[in-house]
Formats: C-alpha cells, sequence, structure tokens
C-alpha cells in the first residue's frame, strides 16, 4: 500500500474564531482586519464571500460590496491558542504531522487509516472532533501525496472532504485555472497565462520546458511533475527539523514600530516555548520580513553562546529587524534558531527578573486582546497596577 496524506484546513478560520468569541455574529457576513482606509481584509466568513468579499481586498472595497459587513480587528492570542489545540488534536492521530500555517497541517496517516473499516471514516471523524470540540469548520483532502492533498483540500468547502488520485489528475486536476495551482501565485499566473499556460493541463504538457525556467528556476521540473500529479515532498515533524521557527502574516501591512516590537515579542514567546518543549538551544537565530510587494528578506547572526529564553530571542531578533529593516510596510515576521547544541539538555533555571518580564508581557497581550473585545471606551489594567495607584 502507498502513503496516504491528509491536508486539514480551518475554513474561514480567523472568522469563525471571531464567532466563536462574540456567537452573535454567527449567520453574518464578517471580516476580520483593520478599519483604516489602507486595511485589507485578512479574512471573511462565507456569508461575506457570498457578496464577493474575499483575504487580500481593501477593506473600503468590501464594506462597498456588503455594506452590513461587520468588520472585527484581530485578537492573535486567541488565534494562537485555537491553532495549538487544532495541531494537538491532529497529533493525537499521527505523529507524522507538518505545521503548514496558524490554520493548515499535513499529517501522514497511512497507518492509522488502516484500522478503520472504512477510509473515509477517519477523515469524518477528525472533522466532526474539531468541529465539536473546538467549534470550528475543516476541510480534508486526501491523496497519495502531499501536493495532491492540499489541491484536494481547497477542492470543496466549507467542511469539503476530497479524494484525489493520481489516476483521477486529468479529470479533477488538469481542467482547473493554472492561478489554482500551489506555487504558481499571483505573479507567476500572469507570466504563465501570457506564454499561454492558462490550465494546470497546459503546464503539465508543456512542450518545451525550458521556456518556464525564467519564472521557476531550477524549481521548473518539479511544478511539471505537480500538474501531472507527481510530488516527492516527505513529511518534516518538529522533531527532526533542522531548525525551529514560528511566524505570523500580518492581517495588515503595517509600519508603526511599537506594534511590529509587541509582534516580535509574541514571536520570542512562541519560539521559546518550543525549544523547551524540545530541549534545544541554538546558536545562529535568524528573521524573515516579507514586505508588502512580498519581497521577503531573511538575515541571520551568529550567536557566542546558545540561547533558547524569550528575552534573549527578543533582543537577537529585533537587532537584526533594525539593522535590515527599509521601514516599508511588513506583511509577515518570522523568527527561527538553528544550529542546535547540547540536545537532550536545556538549563531551566530562570533568574527572577527574567520570570516575571515574561509573566507581565503574556498579561500585557491578555489585556490587549480583551481591550479590543470589550471596546466602548472600557479600559482594562493589571491589578498590580490598580494597587499600587492606590499605595
Amino acid at each position: 500500500m502507498g502513503k496516504v496524506y491528509f491536508h486539514i484546513d480551518l475554513n474561514a478560520f480567523f472568522a469563525s474564531a471571531e464567532v466563536l468569541l462574540d456567537p452573535s455574529l454567527k449567520g453574518l457576513p464578517v471580516a476580520v482586519g483593520g478599519n483604516s482606509r489602507r486595511s485589507v481584509v485578512s479574512t471573511c466568513s462565507y456569508e461575506a464571500r457570498a457578496f464577493g468579499v474575499h483575504s487580500a481586498m481593501p477593506m473600503h472595497e468590501a464594506l462597498n460590496r456588503c455594506p452590513k459587513l461587520v468588520v472585527r480587528q484581530s485578537h492573535f492570542t486567541f488565534y494562537q491558542t485555537l491553532s495549538e489545540q487544532f495541531m494537538e488534536l491532529i497529533r493525537s492521530y499521527s505523529k507524522e504531522m507538518e505545521v503548514a500555517s496558524i490554520d493548515e497541517c499535513y499529517v501522514d496517516v497511512t497507518e492509522k487509516i488502516m484500522t478503520y473499516e472504512n477510509p473515509l471514516d477517519l477523515a469524518y471523524e477528525i472533522q466532526k472532533r474539531v468541529n465539536e470540540e473546538l467549534g470550528l469548520q475543516c476541510s480534508i483532502g486526501i491523496a497519495p501525496n502531499m501536493f495532491l492533498a492540499k489541491m484536494a483540500s481547497d477542492m470543496k468547502k466549507p467542511m469539503g472532504i476530497t479524494v484525489l488520485r493520481i489516476k483521477e489528475v486529468p479529470q479533477k486536476l488538469w481542467p482547473l485555472p493554472i492561478e489554482e495551482m500551489r506555487g504558481c501565485g499571483k505573479k507567476r499566473a500572469p507570466q504563465l497565462i501570457e506564454m499561454g499556460i492558462k490550465t494546470i493541463g497546459d503546464l503539465a504538457h508543456i512542450q518545451n520546458p525550458l521556456l518556464l525556467k525564467p519564472i521557476f528556476g531550477k524549481n521548473s521540473e518539479m511544478m511539471i511533475q505537480r500538474a501531472n500529479g507527481i510530488d516527492h515532498q516527505t513529511i518534516v515533524t518538529d522533531y527532526d527539523a533542522k531548525s525551529i521557527s514560528v511566524s505570523e502574516t500580518l492581517l495588515e501591512d503595517i509600519t508603526d514600530y511599537e506594534e511590529i516590537r509587541g509582534m516580535f515579542r509574541h514571536l520570542s514567546r512562541k519560539l521559546s516555548r518550543r525549544l523547551s518543549n524540545d530541549q534545544k538551544l541554538g546558536t545562529l537565530i535568524s528573521i524573515r520580513i516579507r514586505y508588502r510587494d512580498f519581497q521577503t528578506v531573511e538575515r541571520s547572526k551568529k550567536l557566542d553562546r546558545a540561547i533558547w529564553k524569550q528575552n534573549d530571542l527578543f533582543y537577537h531578533a529585533m537587532g537584526l529587524f533594525q539593522d535590515h529593516w527599509n521601514e516599508e510596510p511588513v506583511r509577515l515576521l518570522g523568527i527561527s534558531m538553528s544550529h542546535f547544541v547540547s540536545d537532550g539538555y536545556v538549563d531551566h533555571s530562570i533568574d527572577l527578573f527574567n520570570y516575571e518580564e515574561a509573566l507581565k508581557e503574556e498579561t500585557i497581550c491578555v489585556i490587549s486582546d480583551l481591550q479590543k473585545l470589550v471596546g466602548d471606551g472600557k479600559s482594562l489594567s493589571r491589578a498590580s497596577d490598580l494597587l499600587k495607584k492606590k499605595l
């Protein structure tokens, strides 16, 4: 028996999370994003999509298309908590799982699926548990490789389950527009269309592969193979990765330094937890900056000593950012740690200052999210700050 992969994608994740925070939004057209004129839609509910609203659309255009659109600002901490619960649920079925982003993952279920009389029952069970235990909907693509599993999960939304076999590629995959193929992207699709490659089938049957070199470079042959349903990717789990990384795609492009600083603090805290859980210390820290035009910059720094603590990660990440940011609007930020040393051992001693600082930052993040949620001019503060005022 060959491999069986699931690609599991949470449907309209951020918008669904907002409905969990405020159940009165259920059934309404909801968009997550900022309220300024330059804001764009990060995610929207399927009720909003019925009006032609979609992600990356300018918010003012979304409101023109759907005047009754309910706009909610993001609650990153809540989204991250939900995502971690989702990943843990999926990991309970197979340790061979790769996190693709905050709302999607790949999982090798080759062995697990053999324990079910009807193979599709595993997908139905996962979909049901995600809905009942987390209040979220998901679509699942099932295929013999990771590329086809991803393509399959996009075919039926929301709450779809789609099987895509290699023998079905000519009927199910080839007729799709080339812009729907994973790896083509918004920039490459127009170039391919200009060459006459309008469908995935056109790419699969290209007569002169050399024409693709200016577009895909060394990945040209791989893209042709994928268009034919062939993919040699394998699951990369947290425990066998050569680096550990975290990143966040921002709900709208930002230039505000304090917002960026807060995001790096959040990413440092998240990466520190992962390093601690995996008992790893690293000596090479890297950051990733993606700009509004999708230009991506990655910069690294070799350290004199191995680190894993939040404050150390934050200090070095911010230093790299300050040295290399061109002050253009930022769309994505990420931090990674590699060149691991002393595997299997982490000094968990933590001094009082760092411990209190970590707790303080956690509290500030929670208060910030709650402040956005309650709104109406109400002010929330830490209890310790109120006690200081009384004293």
